[in-house]
């Protein structure tokens, strides 16, 4: 693989798990009841806020070790 496959490869798949997480901590805050668009910064807002950074976190990392362990994968069968 190219360099710039590679690191179009990761730049994608970073994209795609940190606004999957952030999503996913988005309707997880919803669900539970805590809306970041509510008027003001009150607890619920700031705690849906957290979900939403806490997911998109969790997301970005979840990426990554799916691409180390697609690379593992593919270093152990060369």
């Amino acid at each position: 693989m190219s360099a710039a496959n590679r690191l179009l490869m990761e730049g994608v798949s970073d994209a795609v798990g940190f606004v999957g997480g952030a999503l996913a901590g988005y309707w997880l805050g919803r669900l539970l009841g805590f809306d970041i668009f509510s008027d003001g910064y009150g607890a619920g807002s700031l705690v849906g806020i957290v979900l939403v950074g806490l997911g998109g976190g969790v997301g970005l990392q979840g990426a990554r070790r799916w691409r180390a362990a697609r690379q593992n994968a593919k270093n152990e069968t060369e």
